[in-house]
């Protein structure tokens, strides 16, 4: 095998993987008590979420990643869900961040088993109960997913001659791979166990090992099968026949029950994989690692990966393959129960086989972090204390118990998770507007696909239907000429005032000489100064009282740095509110107020823009609902015209604007006003949208009184733009105000579907 994975064609190849990652967790209090409430409502039906399911109990929370390509990925997902789950959770619950459980009831009966749809689920739980007893089924931990890529698998088929099928050779591979891993998992253990103590109630008299060890878990006091139960990886039709005679034999009640280290998977059945091949492997045997916030560190990922691809690489040794695999299994009992920061009896091994994975590495050329990966391994080998049970070790010794590490590291990781809950971890590089529908669909069991980080491009699939949605509402649900219309603010004007709208009078420039030529025409009113196609305000300028000849050439001369051509238009008095209006309703209603601080009567303006920045929804580069407020020269400009400096004492009470334009962008509040408005205006709001063409548009409107009814009274409103990709976690997560979700309201237009009601 070797021979051929140094091919320099495969070289490449064989570091290329995709990955998938299960972990378990009991729900508990804050203090680490077993929770007593039912999974969470609000993540709908469990049976069929994709990413948030039960295991054996009621409070067992089962997180599940879609398989990806890169380790870094499936963290990110991971953590995504991880998220997910935590803020799913009531708020004084949080998950237990060790392999082995709590504290249990005294009673077995008071350890409730999952409330699953279907009664066959719930009767294998309780056949399990009834076996093992349900306190071992109480232990969680990482099942790891593993598949080579499909292209080194063609690439080292192409190059081999024993096999002319390429399913069965891909078979074989996993064997091996299976079957070196049963036999040095011991290393796994070593290096990653960490359960080497058991809470009250895990253990009944008489049966609990001399603690502490350094993984409970992995050991013959964790979660395994009966003795008698053995399964050959000799080949694929000895591993289906000896779990198929296990079941007709009573020994186990169904093929699912078989729980071994290592599943080969492929088919919906274990026989399946006979036709269909084994596609990937399973890996079962991982202690949940507290010291890393999701159960497992990147670089426990990584480990894993470069141990799998070892264990391909190594030359078959020629022995019993079915003593191979008791070996392993005595091997990793004895290492399993040495204590925490004893010398592993198996070191010298240990080396060897560590030795060979940096040996393996220099022939791939890999990258330098996977051997610094060996090295830490290779210092852990010589240093117990460094591994994740000696850390823990270390740690008791020192006086902390097994629960006040459990309680600590939960606690922070439960924080962390509601610290921004605008915000979704493993993609807080993308839009707020993108990581807040991620957020909604992974808990209401959507998948999410990331097609592209940078252009916030995602694909959404449940129940066999699929939606591509980009910066968080653009969709399938709109024609392709809704945003060309709506990007076009003179298209948007003709269109709405041609439907009867009222919209500001003004007119179109293509260059400097021909605005400035028509200063006359503005010089006595009101007017607004705007590229014709901006975003986020930028390029604005707004002249309440008319603008001096100086100020309008200025105004003109920034609206040409951000576009070809600039619109200037009569300024409509009254006050700025944005409809989000989607599917034919006005879902939100933002009141924006422009960048400002009230006074206290002691505080200079400095302090008081200082003090209101501390405000944990406020950020920089978008990656908040509201922006910092900056003393930059606008602002200063701005308060000079008030007759202020930065550093004077604003007087009790009294309210300062930094910027004229009162874009979210640049500093400024949103308030939340939906409850506020007659339904006049919000029917107005959707009759424009629907003028538009559109399905989801942010439409701004200026309005003078909102008190009056504009059916009634004439210039009562102005509608000044409309946007095809509004913002929506400025209405999720406003200043003031309750936050509307409109993020669930975009689901609820692509799936209706999955709408969870509580």
């Amino acid at each position: 095998m070797q021979t051929y994975l140094r091919q320099e064609n495969i070289r490449p190849l064989f570091k290329k993987a995709r990955f998938g990652l299960e972990k378990e967790s009991q729900r508990v209090s804050l203090t680490g008590e077993l929770a007593k409430t039912d999974h969470p409502a609000v993540l709908g039906n469990r049976s069929l979420h994709s990413t948030v399911q039960t295991d054996f109990s009621e409070t067992q929370i089962e997180l599940i990643t879609p398989a990806v390509e890169t380790a870094q990925e499936v963290l990110d997902y991971l953590g995504a869900i991880h998220e997910v789950a935590l803020r799913s959770m009531n708020k004084d619950e949080m998950l237990w961040p060790l392999s082995m459980p709590p504290e249990l009831p005294e009673l077995e009966e008071d350890i409730v088993i999952a409330k699953l749809d279907r009664f066959e689920d719930v009767l294998y739980r309780r056949y399990l109960a009834r076996s093992y007893g349900k306190r071992k089924q109480m232990v969680s931990g990482i099942h790891y997913n593993f598949e080579f890529s499909t292209k080194f698998i063609e690439a080292l088929f192409a190059v081999q001659t024993e096999f002319t099928c390429i399913e069965k050779f891909k078979t074989e591979i996993y064997l091996k791979v299976a079957r070196n891993y049963l036999r040095y998992r011991w290393l796994i253990t070593y290096l990653y166990g960490a359960s080497p103590v058991s809470e009250p109630r895990y253990f009944t008299e008489d049966q609990s090992p001399r603690e502490p060890v350094r993984s409970l878990r992995n050991s013959p006091y964790g979660y395994t099968n009966h003795e008698e139960v053995f399964v050959s990886y000799q080949s694929i039709e000895k591993y289906i026949q000896d779990i198929e005679d296990l079941v007709e034999k009573g020994v186990l009640s169904e093929e699912k029950e078989f729980y071994s280290p290592v599943r080969l998977r492929g088919g919906k059945q274990v026989a399946d994989l006979k036709e269909v091949g084994v596609q990937y492997v399973e890996i079962r045997n991982i202690d949940l690692d507290p010291f890393a916030p999701y159960g497992i560190a990147l670089e426990g990922i990584e480990f894993f990966q470069v141990f799998l691809m070892y264990m391909l690489w190594l030359e078959d040794s020629g022995d019993d393959l079915d003593q191979l695999l008791k070996d392993g299994t005595r091997l990793n009992d004895q290492v399993s129960l040495e204590h925490p920061l004893s010398e592993t009896s198996l070191k010298e091994e240990g080396k060897n086989l560590l030795e060979g994975m940096k040996e393996m590495l220099k022939v791939l050329d890999s990258k330098p972090s996977w051997v610094v990966l060996i090295d830490r391994a290779l210092k852990m080998l010589e240093q117990p204390e460094e591994t994740l049970s000696g850390k823990m070790q270390v740690l008791f010794d020192d006086g902390l118990t097994n629960k006040d590490l459990a309680v600590t590291q939960g606690q922070a990781y439960s924080n962390a998770a509601w610290e921004k809950p605008y915000q979704l971890a493993g993609f807080r590089d993308m839009e707020l507007s993108t990581q807040i529908l991620m957020f909604d669909a992974l808990q209401r069991g959507i998948e999410v696909e990331v097609l592209d980080r940078h252009d916030q491009f995602l694909k959404l699939s449940y129940a066999g239907k699929i939606e591509y949605v980009k910066n968080g509402n653009m969709t399938s649900k709109d024609k392709y000429v809704v945003p060309l219309i709506m990007e076009n603010k003179t298209v948007t004007k003709k269109i709405l005032s041609q439907a009867g709208f009222r919209v500001p009078k003004g007119e179109e420039f293509s260059s400097l000489e021909e605005a400035l030529a028509s200063y006359s025409q503005f010089e006595s009113q009101g007017i607004v100064i705007k590229p014709k196609s901006t975003n986020y305000g930028i390029g604005i300028s707004i002249f309440k009282d008319g603008a001096s000849f100086e100020a309008y050439q200025e105004a003109l001369r920034i609206a040409f740095k951000e576009d070809s051509e600039v619109l200037v238009e009569e300024f409509i008095s009254g006050t700025e509110y944005r409809f989000f209006v989607i599917d034919g309703q006005t879902e939100a209603i933002m009141l924006r107020v422009p960048a400002n601080v009230k006074g206290d009567g002691v505080s200079t303006i400095q302090e008081l823009v200082t003090e209101k920045n501390k405000d944990p929804l406020r950020g920089t580069h978008h990656r908040s609902p509201l922006e910092i407020i900056q003393l930059g020269e606008i602002e200063r400009l701005m308060l000079k015209e008030q007759g202020y400096k930065v550093d004077d004492v604003l007087p009790k009470d009294a309210i300062v604007y930094l910027r004229e334009n009162s874009n979210v962008s640049t500093g400024g509040d949103s308030l939340d006003v939906t409850n506020d408005f007659r339904n006049e205006y919000k029917e107005i709001a959707v009759a424009a949208v629907e003028a538009l063409g559109a399905k989801i548009s942010g439409i701004d409107l200026i309005i003078p009184d909102k008190e009056v009814n504009p059916y009634e009274t004439k210039n009562s409103y102005g509608i000044i733009e409309a946007n095809f990709n509004p913002a929506m976690h400025m209405h999720v997560f406003p200043y003031q105000g309750e936050g509307v979700r409109l993020t669930q309201n975009v689901l609820d237009l692509l799936f209706p579907e999955s709408k969870v009601i509580n």
